[in-house]
């Protein structure tokens, strides 16, 4: 931890995801009331209006708490993929990499079966059926997100089953899933985890996209949502659609920066 905070890549990157966190916890506060309640006359230019810092869109909604609000949603549904895709690819990992023989193969069957059809495909077919609700997105977005944890997770545990204390765990008589999860998977874990800014950041850009192609929840407000309802004003009122853009190539490009300083500390960390 100590050299990934030498890192400034790191430190810049976790100061803007750190902001954005502690936003989308105090939305409530920071912009009390309806988001999509109009606010004020139609598309208020940015910096003309105190009582509407960004301006306003088409219907008189403050541009600025649709993007605290928009945070909130971003970040919740980020956490929540790579919480339910790292646990997914965890223990279909663990089990495969252990269990071996026919349970092996069906399990990586089923992954590379995942990875077949892209996850942005996987989730627009899903969503569409389904509906636009919060865990119906989070599930989406995790059922294509599953799978690269599942095969880190399969390989680390391949190189540990060998290991002498899980030789001398089954010596003792320790259970398969004793073994399993409680003295080979907390050492897999480490690598797994450096993919979290990788799935945090693909869930953000997917959710995004899911809303402005108009599959996102119509009563919570979204980034990708915001950037579709100003397309249509792009000529006259282009910043309805940059800011909410730029507020999410921010996020994403901050959530990379942070991943890949963690995947090169645990790498250097990592013994050879």
């Amino acid at each position: 931890m100590a050299g990934l905070l030498k890192r400034p890549e790191a430190l810049a990157g976790g100061a803007v995801l750190l902001t954005l966190a502690l936003i989308a916890l105090a939305a409530p506060l920071l912009s009390p009331g309806d988001p999509l309640a109009i606010a004020g006359k139609p598309l208020i230019l940015p910096l003309t209006d105190a009582a509407h810092p960004l301006g306003t869109d088409r219907l008189g909604r403050d541009l600025l708490a649709g993007l605290i609000h928009g945070a909130r949603t971003s970040m919740t549904v980020g956490l929540l993929v790579a919480v339910v895709a790292l646990s997914a690819g965890m223990i279909v990992g663990t089990v495969a990499g252990l269990a071996g023989g026919w349970t092996e193969a069906v399990l990586m069957r089923l992954v590379e079966a995942f990875q077949i059809v892209p996850g942005f495909l996987l989730a627009l077919a899903l969503v569409s059926v389904a509906g636009p609700s919060l865990a119906g997105v989070v599930l989406a977005i995790a059922l294509g997100a599953w799978t690269g944890p599942a095969r880190l997770a399969r390989s680390r545990v391949l190189a540990l089953r060998e290991s002498e204390f899980v030789a001398a765990a089954r010596v003792l008589g320790l259970h398969p899933a004793e073994i399993a999860f409680r003295q080979i998977m907390p050492l897999a874990l480490p690598p797994v985890l450096s993919l979290t800014a990788i799935i945090v950041a693909g869930a953000i850009l997917t959710e995004a996209a899911l809303s402005f192609l108009g599959l996102g929840n119509p009563n919570v407000v979204t980034w990708g949502g915001m950037i579709a309802e100003g397309r249509n004003q792009l000529r006259s009122a282009a910043w309805l659609s940059i800011i909410p853009g730029l507020a999410l190539v921010i996020t994403v490009v901050s959530t990379y920066l942070v991943g890949e300083a963690l995947t090169d500390s645990l790498t250097e960390r990592r013994p050879r």
